[in-house]
C-alpha cells in the first residue's frame, strides 16, 4: 500500500474542493472496497477524503418514491421496515451480500462503486485492459468461469459490478442523485449509470471526477412490492453471485400486468432484461411464460469456454425467482 494523507471533510463543498485541487485523491466512507484495492496496489490515491460526516443519510418517503441517503449502511437499509415492505428484493439483495461485519461498515454509495472481482484485474502480474488500456484481456483464453456472458466485448468480459444491490435497483427503475464540485446535482437512472466495456473497459460508470453519490430514489410500485432477489453462488454465504435475479410482478387474476427483471453475475453491468419483461407483460403467470421470458433474457449471451454453464444457470435462476413471486 502506498503512503497517503488523510482529511475528514466537514461539508460537501469541502469534500469536492479537495478533489478539485487534488484530482488523484479518493473519497472514503466505509472503505470496504477502496482499502482492498489499495492493499493490492490496484488503487494508489495520494490523499483520502473521509466523507462520513456529510449529511447524506436518512430513509424517507417522498413524492418520487423511497429516498435513501448514500451514506446509510447496508444493514441499516436492508433491515429498514419501509425497504422490507415496499422493496423486498432490495432488502434481500443487501442482506445476502458479504458478512454482517462488512454490511455494518459499507455505505450504499460505496456499494454502487464496487470494482470487478475478475482475477486477472485483481492480479497485477497479468495484463488487463481495465487496469492498463490496450494491454489485453487474458480472461478471453484463460479461466473465465465466473465472468460475464452478456454485454461483453473483445476488450473485456468481466462482471464489472460484482455485487447485488445495483441489480435490484436496476430492476426497479431506481435513480441516483449525484453532486459535483460546483454543488450542482443531476439525476441518473441506475440503468444508465454503468457503462458497457466496448473498447474502453476502464470507464465503468458515468461518474465524473469529484462527483459524489448523494442518494438513491426508488419509485414505489406494485411490482416492486411483490418482488424477490434470488442469488446462486458457489457456497451458501460470503460469496459473489454466479447468477442472480431481481424480479417483480404485478399479477391480477392470473395475468401479469407489469414485470421487472434484472440479472446479476452474468452481465458486464447490472443487466436489466427488457426482453424478458416484454414476454411477461400481458401474459399468464405460468411456468411456460416464465421459461419463455428466461430464454428471451439470455438470447444474446456470448459465453466463453468455461462459463457456458451460466446460460442455463441464469435461465433457471430467473424461472425460479418468477415462480416464487407469482406464488
Amino acid at each position: 500500500m502506498n503512503d497517503f494523507s488523510y482529511t475528514q471533510a466537514a461539508s460537501t463543498k469541502e469534500a469536492t474542493g479537495f478533489l478539485k485541487d487534488k484530482p488523484q485523491a479518493a473519497y472514503i466512507a466505509g472503505g470496504t472496497t477502496l482499502l482492498d484495492m489499495m492493499k493490492a496496489n490496484l488503487a494508489e490515491p495520494p490523499h483520502l477524503v473521509d466523507i462520513n460526516q456529510l449529511p447524506f443519510k436518512g430513509i424517507e418517503q417522498t413524492a418520487d418514491g423511497l429516498r435513501i441517503g448514500a451514506m446509510e449502511r447496508m444493514n441499516t437499509v436492508g433491515e429498514h421496515a419501509l425497504v422490507v415492505q415496499q422493496f423486498p428484493a432490495v432488502s434481500q439483495a443487501l442482506l445476502l451480500a458479504a458478512s454482517p461485519q462488512l454490511r455494518n461498515m459499507a455505505s450504499i454509495g460505496g456499494n454502487m462503486l464496487q470494482r470487478t472481482r475478475c482475477g486477472y484485474f485483481r492480479d497485477a502480474a497479468f495484463p488487463c485492459n481495465k487496469r492498463v488500456p490496450g494491454s489485453g484481456c487474458p480472461a478471453l483464453e484463460g479461466d473465465n468461469h465466473n465472468l460475464a456472458i452478456l454485454g461483453v466485448s473483445e476488450s473485456c468480459i468481466a462482471t464489472a459490478y460484482p455485487g447485488d444491490l445495483a441489480v435490484a435497483l436496476a430492476a426497479f427503475d431506481a435513480v441516483l442523485t449525484l453532486e459535483n464540485q460546483k454543488g450542482k446535482q443531476r439525476r441518473v437512472p441506475v440503468t444508465e449509470f454503468y457503462l458497457l466495456p466496448g473498447k474502453t473497459p476502464q470507464k465503468e460508470t458515468v461518474l465524473e471526477s469529484g462527483e459524489l453519490i448523494v442518494a438513491v430514489t426508488i419509485p414505489t410500485t406494485a411490482h416492486a412490492q411483490h418482488s424477490t432477489y434470488l442469488k446462486v453462488r458457489e457456497r451458501s454465504s460470503y460469496a459473489y453471485a454466479l447468477a442472480s435475479a431481481a424480479v417483480g410482478l404485478d399479477v391480477q387474476a392470473g395475468t401479469i400486468r407489469a414485470a421487472r427483471v434484472a440479472l446479476g453475475g452474468v452481465g458486464a453491468q447490472p443487466w436489466r432484461s427488457r426482453e424478458a419483461e416484454k414476454v411477461l407483460t400481458g401474459a399468464p403467470a405460468t411456468e411456460a411464460t416464465f421459461r419463455a421470458a428466461a430464454a428471451a433474457a439470455l438470447q444474446d449471451a456470448q459465453p466463453q469456454e468455461h462459463n457456458r454453464f451460466k446460460v442455463e444457470l441464469a435461465q433457471n435462476t430467473l424461472v425460479r425467482a418468477l415462480q416464487q413471486v407469482a406464488g
